[in-house]
């Protein structure tokens, strides 16, 4: 019925060679084809925005093609498309010229590549991504009045005078054409796809991403590729539709139409595919340019002095309600204004011993005359957050007596960075003690906590320094929070001894040997069981045991942790 589509010539062997990486290397041309499309654009300065009339065009087609893809959700109504077109400049001109020449192509039978490389032409001063959108919207213009008088030709005496007099064997086959458009469905489907791709990689911020830079740069040199393709897939689709006008009682469609069809999906699903593995590399390499602006403007925001502290909060949280209270209400940042804060900085495995020993000092401090508060910030992975998350997450949250984030995706992920690389967050928790201007005090203050209390406080690093230059290491230091019997025991001028371990018969053996040895040199002795860090369940078990038979003193769950914690916090 009509001549097939001139082939455009295929890539030279010098090209696949250094092309070695492309997989989808049949929908590549040779440099003199890519002269020829790249001689066609000459773009003038005009900038269309072309997202309206891509909107339209996408609603025009998914009436057609229910599973076409699309940015919204669900069925589309005439009444649901609100888009306004009158602002579009040139649209409506370029749309009817294009139509136009799809209609000559047709209804003349002519040369497919011919037509393709016209609208090029006839596109020149328009950007990559309006031709394709212009094109496409072209097709549904034509797709969309043939499938219109299709629907309504049998229900409308209007559409069935139109159908008679344009379309005159449409009536009789009107039920049966849809069986007919499997590979035009896959075909437009892939336009439509490609046409968001390409109009996405043109609208990319300049600001973060330029054309010479991988792998924006690899992705553009490919884009007249995609847009040959596209408009040459509306030429075929379109030649498609003239021929269902045409239609007649045994509806012949040929071998190779169906197989140009089927090559041109294939063609264009594979474009696809390489411009959105591109576009993912595109948005990742953006990211990470905002990550890294972002992170610099926040470590300049926080190392310069501030009136108070409320802008470094909210670099950190946002100005939303983005905390909630010690009574889980929500609270605006500006409640933490001109006080002093500790950032509390953990993922979710941080030890309810730990918050229970931290809640002691906390809530000590009114009764000691202080003013500070403590918020928690969980550093989480956003892309593996699940329900078991969510319920550790809220677990957490009820235990703690102080402010915490409303929600686990609070803090932004330049503070993350910063966090983790400025202050050093890996696994165990810390601190961030901030001054009422915002100015950090200490990158960590567990330490100085767990050691010296409320005493400690602001808990800036000079005050931790002063302490260690005063105390001495004492018995009294290592344990004197914990074994409330250590002042009596010194008093009495007994000799104190602290043993750990997690095997029943060592200990038992030991204790008895050093009771033996103490009764023979007639020698005072307390002894006191400390278990062993991280073997909670274990030394939980072996603490029964020992009261059960007397061996020792022992100390509960809380203490022990503490115990060790302070050991390894001094030695810190």
């Amino acid at each position: 019925m009509y001549s097939t589509m001139a082939r455009p010539t295929p890539v030279s062997s010098s090209s696949k060679i250094s092309q070695q990486s492309m997989r989808n290397e049949h929908w590549m041309f040779d440099d003199a084809m890519n002269e020829r499309i790249r001689s066609t654009h000459v773009p003038d300065g005009r900038v269309v925005d072309v997202t309206p009339v891509l909107q339209v065009t996408r609603n025009v087609l998914s009436h057609i093609i229910p599973n076409i893809n699309l940015s919204m959700n669900g069925h589309i109504d005439a009444s649901d498309d609100q888009t306004n077109l009158s602002a579009v400049d040139g649209a409506h001109d370029a749309l009817h010229k294009i139509c136009c020449e799809l209609s000559c192509m047709c209804s003349r039978g002519g040369d497919a590549h011919a037509t393709t490389m016209a609208i090029f032409n006839m596109l020149s001063s328009y950007s990559w991504g309006a031709k394709v959108v212009l094109t496409l919207a072209a097709f549904a213009v034509n797709f969309g009045e043939f499938w219109l008088i299709a629907q309504l030709c049998t229900s409308n005496s209007l559409a069935k005078s139109v159908a008679l007099l344009k379309q005159p064997d449409i009536l009789e086959h009107s039920q049966t054409l849809k069986s007919h458009f499997d590979a035009l469905s896959k075909l437009i489907n892939a336009m439509v796809d490609v046409t968001k791709c390409i109009v996405e990689l043109t609208e990319l911020p300049s600001k973060y991403i330029s054309i010479d830079e991988q792998p924006f740069s690899t992705a553009m040199a490919h884009i007249h590729t995609a847009t040959y393709w596209i408009i040459s897939s509306v030429v075929a689709c379109t030649r498609q539709i003239t021929g269902l006008i045409g239609l007649r009682h045994e509806f012949p469609i040929s071998t190779s139409e169906a197989w140009e069809l089927s090559s041109l999906a294939h063609k264009v699903s594979s474009i696809h595919e390489h411009l959105r593995s591109r576009l993912r590399l595109c948005y990742a390499r953006i990211d990470e340019k905002k990550l890294m602006e972002a992170f610099e403007h926040f470590k300049r925001t926080i190392e310069t002095p501030q009136v108070d502290n409320l802008m470094i909060l909210q670099n950190i949280f946002g100005k939303e309600k983005n905390l909630l209270n010690p009574d889980r209400a929500e609270a605006y940042i500006n409640v933490l204004r001109r006080k002093h804060v500790l950032l509390l900085i953990s993922d979710l495995d941080i030890s309810q011993e730990e918050i229970r020993v931290l809640e002691d000092v906390y809530k000590e401090r009114g009764s000691s005359g202080l003013n500070y508060e403590i918020i928690w910030l969980p550093i989480v992975d956003r892309t593996t957050w699940n329900n078991g998350y969510q319920e550790k997450f809220s677990t957490l949250q009820s235990i703690m007596s102080w402010y915490t984030v409303s929600h686990h995706v609070a803090i932004e992920p330049a503070v993350i960075k910063y966090i983790r690389e400025e202050w050093g967050f890996v696994k165990k928790p810390i601190a961030v003690t901030l001054n009422p201007q915002g100015k950090v005090l200490s990158p960590n203050a567990l330490n100085m906590m767990w050691i010296w209390g409320n005493s400690a406080f602001p808990f800036s690093s000079e005050k931790e320094e002063s302490f260690w230059k005063a105390e001495p290491w004492t018995l009294d230091l290592l344990v004197g929070r914990v074994e409330p019997n250590l002042p009596t025991w010194v008093s009495q001028q007994k000799v104190v001894c602290f043993y750990g371990g997690v095997k029943m018969e060592w200990i038992e053996s030991f204790t008895t040997a050093t009771k033996g040895v103490a009764n023979a040199l007639d020698i005072g002795i307390e002894m006191v069981y400390v278990g062993k860090k991280n073997a909670r369940e274990r030394v939980k078990k072996i603490t029964g045991l020992i009261k059960e038979k007397e061996l020792s003193h022992a100390w509960e769950d809380d203490n022990v942790w503490f115990f060790w914690n302070l050991l390894e916090s001094m030695l810190y």
